[in-house]
């Protein structure tokens, strides 16, 4: 089934996310049932693994906790997605089964597939629920698109390159090189 295959015909919730079988993936947004299949590819995987790794080195001794996919977050009854990576800084929104309400950071690892949903669905979603900062990457093309909320708004986009530096806005003294992230190097030769 394509990604962006919906179930039909229905609201759905919570609830009824939690019947559904184990070996299928969806997000429910506003109660439509998204699909999250096939699997993502090599590169989405090595994009989201780095990421993860250099947030949780970073993170380290900080009440903030980094997670990966598949992590439920249940933002209401109407609206639960399994982000490729979430950092929670409000750990009384950490459950055994999930995280209840928004993370602070949300980062999707941009598919072909889920590229709309995750920059208009999810990007809206995100906003209403108040995340804090929201970052996209697109592996393919080595970039970065990142907004944050200001009074209760995403600003931007703020676009980076992979031979660029994001600088986090919620966690100002961490900064990541992009090279690393995307496993590019910079042309050294004298033009």
């Amino acid at each position: 089934m394509d990604s962006t295959a919906k179930k039909l015909n229905k609201k759905f919730t919570y609830t009824d996310y939690q019947s559904w079988p184990d070996d299928e993936r969806w997000e429910i947004i506003n109660g439509q049932a998204y699909a999250m299949t096939p699997a993502p590819s090599v590169r989405h995987q090595k994009n989201v693994g780095r990421l993860y790794v250099k947030l949780e080195n970073s993170l380290s001794g900080n009440p903030c906790v980094p997670l990966i996919a598949p992590t439920d977050v249940v933002l209401d009854e109407v609206n639960v997605v399994q982000p490729d990576i979430l950092v929670v800084c409000d750990q009384s929104k950490i459950t055994e089964a999930n995280i209840q309400g928004a993370p602070d950071m949300v980062i999707e690892v941009i598919s072909p597939s889920t590229t709309l949903k995750d920059r208009r669905e999810k990007k809206a979603l995100y906003e209403r629920f108040g995340v804090l900062e929201y970052i996209l990457v697109y592996p393919e093309d080595g970039i970065i698109e990142r907004v944050y909320l200001e009074d209760r708004k995403f600003s931007g986009p703020d676009l980076l390159n992979w031979d660029e530096t994001l600088h986090l806005h919620i966690f100002p003294e961490l900064d990541i090189s992009l090279m690393d992230i995307f496993e590019k190097k910079a042309d050294t030769r004298a033009d």
